[in-house]
Order: C-alpha cells, then structure tokens, then sequence
C-alpha cells in the first residue's frame, strides 16, 4: 500500500452513482466549494477521489480541477446541471426508437463516429451524455493536479461485463493496485484515467451501452460497488466524507404494499432492478468500519499502544492491507427523490420538448405507477426542472451538516 506521508490525514472524497439524481452531488459539491473549503486551511484538497457511475463524472471534475478557484469549480459545476434539458443529455430518435429490439438483444453495435471504439447495446442513445463527459471535464489538468503540490488518486469503478468483476481504474501518485492483489471480486488497474472509464462507470446496465476499454467492457460500476468506498480505503484513507443518493430509511419503515396491476408494469419493474442492482454495500461497510475501529481501540486498551503494529503484519498477508482508525461521515438526501421525479413530471418538467417520443418514455416510465416509486424516472430525468431542485436540496443538506464537514476535514 502507498504510504502516508503526507503532514495532514489523508482525506478521500467517495460519491456515489445514480444517473440524474447526481445533481444532488453537485449541490453537495458547490456548497462544499463556496462554504466549507474556505474554513480549512489554505489550499486544502482532498487526497483520494473515488466515484462510480455519475460520482465518477463529479470525481473526475473535480480531481482535474483540483486547486482552482472554489467559487469558479462550484459556477461550472451547477451550469452543467441548471442548463440542462433531456434532449440535450438523452437523445432517442424515430432510428433509435426502431432499433430499440435490436439493441435490447445485443444484436446491433451501435458505433459513435468520434470513437474508433464500438460501444455495444443499452436502450438509448448517449451521445449528448458523452460529449459532456469528454468536454466539461478539463481532463489536459489531470496529470498535474494529481501530483502537484501533493500526491493525489483518482479511482474509478466500472463492472467488468464478461467477468462480472469490479474493477478499479487508479490514477495519480497514491494510485496503488496492490491491496486488491488478495481480492478474488475485484481488480485494480493504474492507468492513465481519460473520459473513456468515466463513460463506462456511467453506462447503467440495460439503458446505456457498454464501452470498450482496452479491449474489455466495462458498465456501471454500481453493480457491484454503487459507493466506491473500499477504493478509498485501500489507498488510506483516514477520513472520508460520503455523499450517497438515497435517503435512508428506517428498519421499521412498512413496505407499500401493491396491486397486480403496478407490480407487473415494466417500468415498475425495471426501476426496482436497477434499485437491486445499484444497491450496495455502504450499511454493511460502515458497520464493517465501526467494528474494527471499535476493535483497535479495545486492542490498544488490552494490550497496548502497540497492538496494531502486531497484529498488522499477519493480516497483510491475509488481505494485502493491515487495519487502521477511520472516520466518515454520510452525507443522504433528507428527500425522496423519486418522488421529487414524479412530483417534477406532473409538473410536466422535461417532458414538453421532446414530443412524441418523451411522451411514450413517460408514459412508460409513470403509468400506474405509485408516486414514491418514480425510481425509473429519477435516474432518467436529465432535466434543469428536476436537476435545479436536487442541486438546492444537496446544497440544504450540506448547509445542515456543516460543522461536521468542517470538523472532518480539518488537519486537527
């Protein structure tokens, strides 16, 4: 494992995926920008950028843009989502619409004349998405910003499809693909990150098509890592602020309970898969965190300061890393935003300029369909009458938990 040698903790910044509910992140990420980074000290930025799906897309922007001007990071950030309008992100055509079988069975390759690389299936065509990705992002600042003045990683987390394995793309001085070495689920690879393995972490399975990477597949890395929290881990990470697109809800929270009629509709259905899909293993990690954690702190009672310095040679040949303490903190939307989607849609919000088409997908996507479960439509609805409100709540949330951001991220 790289080791620390920075004067401070090594602080990971982890965002997670879900298509256009991303636009929470970025509130989340300008008011981090314009509020708490100008109570830290000066020049401060975060060590490891870890993203999947959407949370690679803002990790990327904001690893190259790593040093700017906060003020200036939070403008662009917030432009791309508050100008948006679904045919400028998702576009489906009269072509499109006709090769939808096709695509659905993987019998047609759908090749984007930019990219000498086919991109293979999914349901819609992302070209828009993509330009986004490749021009928004100022990937020529990268290299720089991940070695200077400090010694930086960029990860980003795809599913490998014929595998099925989680894969890892590092970048940058911390970038170090050995404590994965023990891992028979998942593989790091350093490689020089460009928007290539940031269009795959975001290609959702069944929707969008897989991309080609150095002779592989690669979809959304929410498969089997929808919160990219291991990465971080690996590489260090003393501290880490999450930023998840679900609310939580409580253990005693009733399951609705549905007629036939909902529960057999395709759209209901496919909102569910990729709610199954993308469902991932932050409960279980955190708890994971907070039991060796508890662990090393009994252990330093019991047997002295010293008991990680015993204990962690024999658990590096297990695991290729040995244990630490590590702090996080959650950062969840206080909102369902499903149902901020479906309230958004009756509205008639991203849905007037696309005519005949946008009226099938909505009303495929909503009909019959109970409005707390709008999950389909959440990840679909690149719009600024949808993605204008996540921004403000990311940006409510955030405000709230500011003293724990500030606290967390402070060299004290």
């Amino acid at each position: 494992m790289a080791t620390q040698s920075a004067p401070h903790p090594r602080r990971a910044l982890v965002l997670a995926g879900g298509g256009a509910r991303g636009a929470y992140e970025a509130g989340v990420l300008s008011y981090l920008f314009e509020h708490t980074y100008p109570q830290l000290r000066r020049g401060f930025e975060f060590d490891i950028f870890s993203g999947t799906s959407v949370g690679a897309v803002h990790a990327s922007f904001v690893a190259c843009t790593a040093g700017g001007d906060p003020g200036l990071r939070a403008k662009h950030l917030v432009d791309v989502w508050t100008t948006m309008r679904m045919r400028d992100v998702l576009h489906l055509g009269l072509g499109d619409l006709l090769a939808l079988p096709l695509r659905a069975l993987g019998l047609r390759t759908t090749r984007r004349p930019r990219d000498e690389s086919p991109v293979m299936g999914g349901l819609v065509n992302v070209a828009p998405l993509e330009r986004i990705v490749e021009e928004r992002i100022p990937w020529r600042r990268l290299a720089e910003s991940l070695r200077r003045p400090t010694a930086r990683a960029l990860c980003v987390s795809c599913t490998e499809v014929r595998t099925g394995r989680v894969t890892v793309f590092l970048d940058g001085p911390l970038a170090d693909a050995s404590p994965w070495a023990h891992d028979p689920n998942a593989q790091a690879i350093t490689t020089r990150i460009h928007a290539r393995h940031v269009r795959a972490s975001a290609a959702i399975p069944f929707l969008f098509p897989a991309v080609l990477v150095d002779g592989r597949y690669y979809v959304d890395g929410g498969l089997r890592m929808n919160t990219p929290l291991s990465p971080a881990l690996r590489l260090g990470a003393d501290r880490i602020l999450v930023v998840a697109l679900r609310k939580q809800h409580r253990l005693s929270d009733d399951a609705p309970a549905y007629p036939e009629e909902v529960v057999t509709q395709p759209a209901f259905l496919l909102g569910k898969v990729l709610d199954a899909l993308t469902l991932d293993q932050l409960e279980y990690e955190l708890e994971r965190l907070a039991l060796v954690n508890t662990l090393i702190s009994r252990g330093e009672e019991v047997y002295g300061p010293d008991f990680l310095t015993q204990i962690n040679p024999a658990i590096r040949e297990q695991r290729g890393t040995g244990y630490r303490k590590v702090e996080a903190e959650i950062l969840r939307p206080s909102q369902d935003l499903g149902v901020l989607a479906a309230e958004c849609q009756r509205r008639g919000g991203g849905t007037r300029e696309l005519g005949l088409v946008s009226a099938l997908i909505t009303r495929a996507t909503r009909r019959g369909i109970p409005v707390e479960d709008a999950d389909l439509l959440s990840y679909l609805l690149f719009d600024r009458s949808y993605t204008g409100p996540l921004i403000e709540l990311g940006r409510a949330d955030a405000r709230e938990r500011e003293e724990d951001l500030v606290r967390l991220l402070a060299d004290e």
